[in-house]
C-alpha cells in the first residue's frame, strides 16, 4: 500500500488519480454504512412487530391471530421476509471425509452476501483505472492501495467483542468472525495486486535493488503484506485447532505488529483510516478490562472474596463437566455466552461456553456451564475434577455477550440441541415457562435433546421436565424428545414410570427408530398437575438421530401463527436443518397466499477437531518442527513436551498448506519475472539446514522450503 508522497519515477506527488482514489475510500465506508443503517432499520422493524405480537397477552384477542400478519403492509412484509428467508437458508451439505469435515460451505445468504461485497470492492479495484498507457501499473497500484487501507478498520471492526455493530444490526460478535475472516482474505488479495504492480513496474525499470535499499517505506509495507498473509493462511481452522491458544497469541500480536508496520508505510492523509483501526481496537480491549472489572469486583466484598467468583465443579458424563459459577448479581438473556478464566488452569486463557439455564431474578443466582472435554483448557478442567470431585476453584466472567432474538413472539417453539448443544435450547424452554403467564405468545414447544449417552443428557433432561411441568400448568403445551445414539436398547434411558403400563410403553417408544411415526401422544391436557406417572404422555425415547424433517413438519403444519426453528449442534446437523426448514417453507408456499404462516431458523453451530491437539513446548521445538517436517520424530523426541503424534491426515493437511504456500511464492516469482533459480534455493536451503541441525534431518520437505521460499520472495 505504497501511497506516499515519493513518486516512485512518476513526478505525480500524491500518486496518480488521487483525488478518484481518496473519493472512492470515502464511497467504501458510505457503503458500509449505509448497509449498517439499513440493517438497524430492518431490525427496528422486527423489534416494532414484537412488540405488536405481545397483543395475545390479551384474553380477549384469539390467539390464532397473535403471530399472523394483518392488514396489507404487515402482509407485504411477511411476504418478503419469507422470501428472503428461502433465498438465504439452503447450505450444501459438509465433507463427512476425516480431515474435511471443517471444509463446511458456507449457507446461501453468507454466499450472496460476499458476492455483493466482493462486486463492491473489484469495481472499486478497476473503475477508471484500467486503461492501456505508460501509468498503467502505478494506476492500479495506487487505486488497490487506497482500496486495501479502507477495508482495514472493518476488519478490526468485526473483530470486536464489546462491538456496536452487533447491537445495531442484532447480532452478538460471533456471528460476525465469519465476515471478519473473508473481508480480511479479500483485504489481501487487493493489498497483494497493489503491491505486485509497483514491484512489476520497478522490476521492468531495472529499479527494485534501488528502491528496497532508498525508500524504507516500501520494506515497511511488504513486512506488512507478510504479516497479513501469515494471518489469513494461520487462520484456516485445521491450523488455528493445532494449538489454539498458541494461535490466539500470536494472532493478537500480528494485529499489532500490522498496524505499526502501516503506520510507517502510509502516508498522513491516509493515516485516519489506520486511526479509526486503531480505535477500534482500543475501544475493545478497554471495553474488555472494564466489564471484567464491573463483572467479578464485588463490593461490599461477599463471605469468600472481593474479587472472583466461587466455581465447582462436578463430572457428567465420561468427557463432560459442569461448571457451576455462584453468587452471580448480573442478569442475562436465554441463549447468551460468558467468558470463563480460572487462572489456575489457564493464566492466560479465557473460553466462551453459552450459559445452560435462564435467569432467575432475585438475590444471588448461580451459572451454569457445561464444558465437553476436547483438548487444552476443556481438557485440563475435565481432568482436574476427575482427580478431586466437586472441586472449587476461583473463576472470573465476563460478559453475557450474544444478542438473541425474542423467543417468547413466535406461536410455536421447535428447538433442537446435540451434545452440549442442549446448553443453547434448554434455557429458552426455561425462560418460557418463567414468564408470566399470559405475557408471552408461545403456545407450544417442542424441544429435542440429542446425546450419545444418557449420562450426557440427565442433567438436561431432569431441568426439562420442571420447566415442562411449569409451561404446561401456564397452558403452553410442550413435547420432550430424547435420542440416545450410542445406548444399547437393553438399557433404559430414562428413569422409567412406576406403573408396569406404562413401562411397557416406554420400553415400546424407545424401540422406534426414526422420527416418520407421529412424535408424541397429543391428548394430555396442558392445564393439568403432571408428574411422574404421566411422563410417557409428553416425552418420548428413540436410540437413534432423529428424522429432523419429521420433527419439524408436524409442529409446522399444526401451527396457527409464526414458527421458531432453533438448532444449536454440529455442523452437519445444521446444515440438514436449514436445508429441512427451506423445503418446507417453499413446499408450502409460506405467506404466499396458502395461508401457511412463517417459518424462523436461527442455527449455532460448532466444530470440534477430533485430530490430536498438541501444544509448543518451547521456540526451539517450534523452529526444529517447522524447518525439518519431523512432526512425528519431535514428539517421540520431547516425550514430557505433550507434542503428540500427529494423525496421518493432519501431516497431509500440513503439508499441502505449506505445499500451497511454496508454490504460491515461486509462482509471483515467475509471474512476475523476478529471476529465481529454484534449484539454487531448494541447495541452499539444504545447507541451512544441515548447517542448523545435522544431516540426520530430512530437508526435502516442503515446510521450511515454503518458509525459506517467502523469505527471499520479502
Amino acid at each position: 500500500m505504497d501511497m506516499s508522497g515519493h513518486n516512485h519515477g512518476s513526478g505525480h506527488v500524491e500518486g496518480l488519480g488521487s483525488d478518484a482514489n481518496y473519493a472512492f475510500a470515502r464511497a467504501f465506508w458510505y457503503i458500509v454504512v449505509a448497509a449498517v443503517g439499513i440493517a438497524a432499520v430492518l431490525q427496528a422493524v422486527n423489534y416494532y412487530i414484537a412488540y405488536q405480537r405481545h397483543a395475545c397477552a390479551d384474553p380477549a384477542i384469539p390467539h390464532a391471530v397473535c403471530t399472523r400478519p394483518v392488514g396489507p403492509v404487515s402482509q407485504a412484509w411477511a411476504t418478503v421476509t419469507a422470501l428472503a428467508r428461502e433465498a438465504g437458508l439452503p447450505q450444501a451439505t459438509p465433507p463427512t471425509m476425516a480431515g474435511l469435515r471443517w471444509a463446511s460451505p458456507p449457507p446461501l445468504g453468507r454466499v450472496l452476501l460476499l458476492l455483493v461485497y466482493w462486486a463492491v470492492v473489484a469495481f472499486s479495484m478497476s473503475y477508471g483505472a484500467v486503461r492501456p498507457d505508460v501509468y498503467y501499473w502505478e494506476r492500479i497500484g495506487y487505486r488497490n492501495a487506497w482500496i486495501a487501507l479502507a477495508q482495514l478498520p472493518l476488519i478490526y471492526l468485526l473483530a470486536l467483542k464489546c462491538n456496536p455493530l452487533g447491537w445495531l444490526v442484532g447480532c452478538g460478535h460471533e456471528r460476525l468472525a465469519w465476515l471478519h475472516r473473508w473481508v480480511a482474505r479479500t483485504m489481501l488479495v487487493t493489498a497483494t495486486v497493489h503491491g505486485f504492480h509497483f514491484w512489476t513496474e520497478w522490476e521492468r525499470a531495472d529499479f527494485v535493488a534501488f528502491e528496497l535499499s532508498t525508500m524504507p517505506l516500501v520494506r515497511y509495507g511488504l513486512g506488512a503484506w507478510g504479516v497479513l498473509l501469515w494471518s489469513v493462511v494461520v487462520g484456516f481452522v485445521p491450523v488455528r485447532r493445532l494449538a489454539y491458544e498458541v494461535w490466539l497469541f500470536q494472532h493478537i500480536a500480528s494485529a499489532v505488529v500490522m498496524l505499526w508496520l502501516l503506520y510507517r508505510h502510509i502516508p498522513a492523509n491516509a493515516r485516519y483510516l489506520l486511526w479509526m483501526a486503531i480505535g477500534f481496537f482500543v475501544w475493545d480491549r478497554v471495553a474488555r478490562v472494564t466489564l471484567l472489572l464491573w463483572r467479578n469486583v464485588r463490593w461490599p466484598a461477599s463471605s469468600s472474596s472481593l474479587l472472583g467468583h466461587d466455581a465447582t465443579l462436578r463430572l457428567l458424563g465420561q468427557d463432560v463437566t459442569l461448571v457451576t459459577v455462584k453468587h452471580i448479581r448480573f442478569s442475562w438473556r436465554a441463549g447468551q455466552h460468558v467468558y470463563l478464566w480460572v487462572p489456575r488452569l489457564g493464566p492466560l486463557e479465557a473460553h466462551p461456553y453459552t450459559i445452560a439455564g435462564a435467569h432467575e431474578p432475585g438475590g444471588d443466582a448461580s451459572l451454569h456451564l457445561v464444558v465437553r472435554a476436547h483438548g487444552g483448557f476443556s481438557k485440563r478442567l475435565h481432568a482436574c475434577v476427575a482427580r478431586q470431585p466437586e472441586r472449587a476453584l476461583k473463576a472470573f466472567l465476563y460478559g453475557p455477550f450474544g444478542v438473541p432474538p425474542r423467543w417468547d413472539t413466535y406461536e410455536t417453539l421447535i428447538l433442537i440441541g446435540a451434545s452440549t448443544g442442549a446448553s443453547f435450547v434448554l434455557p429458552l424452554l426455561e425462560s418460557v415457562a418463567a414468564a408470566t403467564p399470559g405475557t408471552v405468545c408461545v403456545r407450544r414447544v417442542d424441544l429435542a435433546l440429542i446425546a450419545r449417552t444418557a449420562a450426557e443428557v440427565d442433567f438436561y433432561l431432569g431441568r426439562a421436565k420442571d420447566a415442562a411441568k411449569r409451561a404446561r400448568q401456564a397452558g403452553i403445551a410442550v413435547y420432550l424428545h430424547v435420542a440416545i445414539t450410542a445406548g444399547r436398547p437393553s438399557e433404559p434411558l430414562l428413569q422409567q414410570p412406576r406403573r408396569p403400563s406404562d413401562v411397557a410403553a416406554a420400553e415400546k417408544a424407545a424401540a422406534a427408530d426414526s422420527f416418520d411415526e407421529p412424535s408424541c401422544c397429543r391428548e394430555s391436557s396442558s392445564g393439568d398437575d403432571i408428574d411422574d406417572e404421566h411422563e410417557d404422555e409428553y416425552i418420548r425415547q428413540y436410540t437413534v438421530r432423529p428424522d429432523i424433517e419429521s420433527l419439524i413438519r408436524e409442529p409446522v403444519e399444526q401451527a396457527w401463527g409464526e414458527t421458531a426453528v432453533i438448532v444449536c449442534g454440529g455442523r452437519e446437523l445444521v446444515a440438514r436443518t436449514r436445508n429441512c426448514v427451506s423445503r418446507l417453507s417453499d413446499e408450502r408456499a409460506v405467506h404466499k397466499g396458502t395461508g401457511a404462516q412463517g417459518i424462523y431458523l436461527h442455527a449455532e453451530d460448532f466444530f470440534h477437531s477430533h485430530a490430536a491437539a498438541f501444544c509448543i513446548p518451547g521456540f526451539f521445538a517450534a523452529v526444529t518442527a517447522l524447518f525439518t517436517d519431523c512432526w512425528q520424530m519431535l514428539a517421540l523426541g520431547y516425550p514430557a513436551s505433550s507434542f503428540e503424534i500427529l494423525r496421518p491426515f493432519w501431516i497431509l493437511w500440513l503439508d499441502l498448506i505449506c505445499l500451497t504456500v511454496s508454490m504460491g511464492a515461486i509462482a509471483v516469482t515467475l509471474m512476475f519475472r523476478v529471476e529465481t533459480n529454484t534449484e539454487l534455493i531448494a541447495g541452499l536451503y539444504s545447507e541451512v539446514v544441515k548447517a542448523a541441525f545435522g544431516p540426520r534431518y530430512s530437508v526435502n520437505k516442503w515446510p521450511g522450503l515454503s518458509v525459506f521460499s517467502l523469505t527471499l520472495v520479502m
